[in-house]
């Protein structure tokens, strides 16, 4: 069997569209506002689950699993913006 680095190259731009995002992904700001409106979805649901638990007309078992997902979508959010703004703080102390 050869090896050749033209047949290489040629075997890894056919394998290269697969480790490429998808289309749906768009930008940076398109994915921002996707996360927003994932996490407010979250938020909303676990609220509406809520308001049904205190009527008594919701399983224990979903209000606890629905809190569950509420944390960890703010702990999450929690955690990025404390990124983002250890990054600017980082840019700022960068000398010009």
């Amino acid at each position: 069997m050869e090896l050749s680095a033209l047949g290489a190259a040629g075997k890894y731009t056919a394998a290269r569209p697969a480790t490429e995002p998808k289309d749906g992904a768009g930008s940076a700001g398109q994915l921002a506002a996707n996360l927003a409106r994932d996490f407010a979805a979250t938020l909303q649901e676990s609220e509406e689950l809520a308001k049904s638990a205190m009527t008594g007309n919701a399983d224990p078992h979903a209000l606890v699993q629905a809190l569950a997902q509420t944390e960890l979508a703010v702990e999450t959010a929690i955690s990025v913006r404390d990124k983002v703004v250890e990054a600017y703080q980082e840019i700022l102390r960068m000398p010009v």
